[in-house]
């Protein structure tokens, strides 16, 4: 394949339309967030980051803790995450507490 300047190119455009955002620049943009606060609180009806969040969770790179009615807090376990949504969540940092 040729461009108009006579040199080679290897780039092939698809048609279509592009997506607007990327999940990836999406998950950093939350970890850097977690990191830089420590924590955040994430509303129950936010199914969008808290997807994110469970994604991030499973690499090991953020805790989430789903917070009970009466103010308490629960860990979440990765598999638990996925289908946890009735509740706001709050996500932070994981502890480096070995053992």
């Amino acid at each position: 394949m040729r461009s108009s300047s006579g040199t080679a190119t290897n780039v092939v455009r698809f048609p279509g339309r592009r997506s607007g955002g990327s999940s990836q620049q999406d998950q950093k943009s939350l970890m850097d967030t977690v990191y830089t606060s420590g924590s955040i609180c994430v509303a129950a009806d936010d199914f969008e980051t808290k997807a994110l969040a469970s994604r991030l969770q499973i690499f090991g790179f953020i805790t989430i803790d789903e917070v009970q009615a009466d103010g308490t807090v629960r860990r979440l376990r990765a598999s638990e995450a996925a289908r946890a949504a009735a509740c706001p969540w709050r996500v932070s940092r994981p502890s480096l507490s070995y053992g």
